[in-house]
């Protein structure tokens, strides 16, 4: 069973609508004991991460989701992969869940839209699970105007946008974070969602 965390700032039933579509069992769910038995986690994200981060606290999830990102599959999207890093620059420092080194601030592109908002052709920069079969011109969707900053080491992929936008990141173990929307991103996005799943399976 796959726990999609519903924290209030996330964007959760697109999420198991495509969860649902592959399959696959899952439940959105606040409870802890509830996440400590699953299968896999999904953290999902929408807002502004100084929000998000405060409802996280409030739900009284967080050393839940610290201590099982370091026992099974793990993916925050989206916000929710903003939430895994150290800390973030929007609109105030804040501090994040530490999963992954590195930070959050805004997209600088002055000559560029922002929100970024859109397709973009995904660049591989390091072999990922989540990524196994899939092409070498794979597109997916973002919605946002705040990118992550991490060493090359949890750089999983990135796409262009006027400089590179990172796009799927990793610890190096369990946890993976998308700032793209999978579950809104295709065919492509299904794929991602089903190599996370298969993750969770094999340890079963």
């Amino acid at each position: 069973m796959i726990a999609i965390v519903d924290y209030g700032a996330g964007n959760i039933f697109s999420v198991k609508n495509a969860l649902d579509y592959l399959g696959v069992e899952n439940s959105l769910t606040k409870s802890a004991a509830e996440i400590q038995s699953a299968d896999a986690i999904i953290l999902p994200g929408v807002g502004a991460f100084p929000w998000a981060m405060g409802k996280l606290c409030e739900s009284g999830l967080v050393d839940t989701l610290k201590a099982e990102a370091k026992k099974k599959p793990f993916l925050g999207i989206c916000l929710g992969m903003q939430l895994l890093f150290d800390k973030s620059y929007e609109f105030e420092e804040c501090s994040g869940l530490g999963l992954i080194s590195g930070y959050v601030d805004k997209i600088d592109e002055p000559d560029l839209v922002i929100p970024h908002m859109g397709w973009n052709k995904l660049v591989y920069n390091h072999d990922c699970p989540l990524l196994e079969g899939l092409s070498d011109d794979e597109y997916v969707y973002f919605v946002h105007s705040y990118k992550a900053f991490c060493d090359d080491k949890n750089l999983c992929a990135y796409v262009d946008y006027g400089s590179p936008v990172t796009a799927l990141v990793s610890d190096g173990n369990l946890c993976f974070g998308s700032q793209f929307h999978p579950e809104k991103s295709g065919k492509t996005g299904l794929k991602i969602l089903e190599n996370f799943v298969g993750l969770a399976k094999e340890r079963i």
